[in-house]
C-alpha cells in the first residue's frame, strides 16, 4: 500500500504560535502516514518542541489546526489523547514514585481497566526493560532507566501514534544504542515523529526528515535524498544557515 493510500496518523496544517511579536513557528505544514518513522530535525531554538506541544495539545496554536488519527487535538483533545503516547524532553515523571507507582497512577488517569493493567504492565515492561527498577524511586534511577520510564507511560494505553521530544538527550552512547533500537522495533506497528537536532539520529532510524529553521518548514523528504557525499552535515549546515539569523518577528498586525 502507497503512501498515498494510507491513513493519515499525524497532521498539521497551517501552525503558527506567536508570542508577542516573536515567531515560535510559521505556517508549519506536514502530513505523516500509518506506519512512518520520521525525524523532526532542527537546531537548538528552531520551533521543533513547540510544534510537538501543539501536536499533543499542550499549546494552542495561534493559527492552524493539528489533528492525530483524524482527531482534532484541540476541540476532540480526549478522543485525539487515547490514539497517542507523548514522551516530553522531560518528564512526566514523579521522582518520589517507583516506576510500577507512576504507571498504576498513569493507567488510572487513562481509564485503563484493572483487569487489564498487569497485561499492559508486562507489555511495557518487555519493550523498556523496567524489572530490576519497578520498585525503586525514580528518583534515584539514572538517566537512560528515567528515560525507559517515560517511554513506558507513553505505551501504556497502546497508542496508534507516538510524538517523543528529544528522546535520546542526555543518554549515554550504549542507552542511545538501545533507545533507537526500541524505536526502530514500535515503527513497525506504530507510527512515530521524534524531534532530534541529532543528525546521527536521522540515519539511525527515521524513514523521512523534516527539517525546521527559524520556525519555518525548510525540508521535507528521504534522509538519502538530503545527503551530499553520504552525509547529512553539509546540507543541514546550509537550510540552518548556522549563525547568520535573528530572531524572526511579527508585526502587530499579523497577531491580531
Amino acid at each position: 500500500m502507497s503512501d498515498q493510500t494510507l491513513p493519515m496518523m499525524i497532521e498539521a496544517k497551517g501552525l503558527c504560535k506567536y508570542y508577542g511579536t516573536f515567531i515560535a513557528i510559521k505556517d508549519v505544514t506536514f502530513s505523516i502516514p500509518q506506519g512512518q518513522i520520521v525525524a523532526f530535525l532542527g537546531p537548538n531554538g528552531a520551533g521543533k518542541s513547540t510544534t510537538m506541544k501543539i501536536l499533543s495539545g499542550y499549546l494552542a496554536p495561534s493559527e492552524g489546526h493539528a489533528a492525530i488519527a483524524g482527531l482534532d487535538v484541540r476541540d476532540q483533545r480526549l478522543e485525539a489523547a487515547k490514539r497517542f503516547g507523548y514522551l516530553p524532553e522531560n518528564g512526566p515523571l514523579y521522582y518520589e514514585m517507583t516506576p510500577i507507582e507512576l504507571l498504576q497512577f498513569f493507567a488510572e488517569a487513562r481509564g485503563i481497566p484493572e483487569s487489564e493493567f498487569d497485561g499492559r504492565l508486562a507489555e511495557v515492561n518487555k519493550i523498556c526493560a523496567l524489572d530490576q527498577v519497578l520498585e525503586r524511586p525514580i528518583g534515584k534511577l539514572s538517566r537512560g532507566y528515567k528515560q525507559r520510564v517515560g517511554l513506558a507511560q507513553a505505551l501504556l494505553h497502546d497508542p496508534d501514534v507516538l510524538i517523543m521530544d528529544e528522546p535520546t538527550a542526555g543518554l549515554d552512547p550504549n542507552q542511545i544504542r538501545d533507545f533507537r533500537a526500541n524505536i526502530k522495533e514500535l515503527g513497525k506497528t506504530k507510527t512515530i515523529l521524534l524531534s532530534t537536532h541529532i543528525l546521527q539520529e536521522v540515519d539511525a532510524v527515521a524513514d523521512r526528515v523534516i527539517v525546521i529553521h527559524n520556525g519555518r518548514l525548510v525540508y521535507d523528504g528521504k534522509p538519502d535524498e538530503l545527503k551530499e557525499n553520504g552525509s547529512l552535515e553539509e546540507p543541514f549546515y546550509r537550510l540552518t544557515d548556522y549563525g547568520k539569523t535573528s530572531p524572526t518577528e511579527v508585526t502587530e498586525e499579523q497577531v491580531a
